[in-house]
């Protein structure tokens, strides 16, 4: 995790700061504000594997990535942009979007845009490569860009889709989000009806896990149900990105576990019954094979802070 912010910058020297970080963590961007050297901005950046992650929270601004930012810096990606706080819009080749809390957006960032902040932002970025998209996912094509809902309620995929980048990039114990189910999310909603199969499917049941890894009885015939699929095929479809149902819950268990064990207040027992784990014992074992640490060192550890 890498945090930048212009507090405490000659004012002078933000905006120019604030690109130079812009295009070396996540996408090149022109930045501009009524006021200069008014721009107070805060960038919360994770690597997830080829994956970038953002939290951006910042005063009044507009951004701009024209065709000559592209032609110095080009992305060779996908953008997603999760709209926290603010309203803003975003303007394309096709005309304005005006984008309010509990929506994303997801574009093409080698095409042209701007986007603006009357009021400020706080929002979530994702910079997918569009080699990992389409190679990684079955996407073949780009379509113009895509806004959803997460909001409750609305769209299940941009729901988990937030809710993990929302995690992963906070400051105070984040839980690592898994990068397979980020493409698979980000593709999905990305291709709307022309999904593959595959893909929508994988995404669909990784929506169900992340929302019931507490529930002690998930395992593979609870997901299967839940995306209206077969055992069998549903393995098939888990197998094809390189893991299984089991492992795949187990591994999300294990990193939610190791964020909650920093929260005040929680035994290890009570970390492994509220991540799903009907054995201390066993939640307890299983940590140290992955992250080679004892579960309660880490418990003491973020006791003593």
């Amino acid at each position: 995790m890498r945090v930048f912010s212009t507090a405490g910058l000659p004012a002078a020297r933000r905006i120019e700061l604030w690109e130079g970080h812009n295009t070396a963590a996540l996408i090149g961007l022109s930045c501009h504000t009524a006021v200069p050297g008014a721009l107070e901005a805060t960038e919360v950046n994770v690597q997830l594997g080829r994956i970038q992650l953002a939290r951006v929270t910042g005063s009044p601004h507009v951004v701009e990535r024209t065709a000559e930012v592209i032609r110095r810096s080009p992305a060779d990606a996908v953008a997603v942009y999760v709209t926290l706080r603010g309203d803003a819009w975003f303007r394309h080749g096709d005309g304005t979007r005006d984008l309010r809390p509990g929506q994303l957006l997801i574009c093409d960032a080698d095409r042209p845009f701007a986007r603006g902040f009357a009021r400020g932002l706080e929002e979530l970025a994702i910079k997918v490569p569009r080699a990992a998209l389409l190679a990684g996912t079955g996407l073949t094509s780009l379509r113009p860009p895509v806004v959803a809902a997460f909001a409750r309620g609305n769209d299940p995929y941009a729901r988990v889709l937030a809710r993990l980048v929302d995690r992963a990039a906070r400051a105070e114990r984040p839980v690592a989000a898994d990068e397979g189910t980020v493409l698979d999310l980000v593709a999905t909603l990305a291709a709307g009806r022309n999904a593959d199969r595959t893909v929508a499917l994988r995404a669909a049941a990784r929506c169900f896990i992340e929302d019931h890894l507490a529930d002690p009885g998930l395992g593979a015939a609870r997901v299967a149900a839940a995306t209206g699929i077969s055992e069998r095929h549903l393995s098939r479809v888990f197998a094809a990105d390189g893991t299984t149902i089991p492992r795949h819950v187990l591994s999300r268990r294990l990193q939610l576990g190791y964020a909650m064990l920093s929260s005040p207040g929680l035994t290890v027992a009570d970390v492994a019954a509220r991540c799903g784990f009907a054995s201390a014992t066993y939640f307890s074992h299983a940590f140290r094979e992955r992250f080679g640490l004892r579960a309660g060192d880490v418990r003491r550890e973020a006791a003593r802070r």
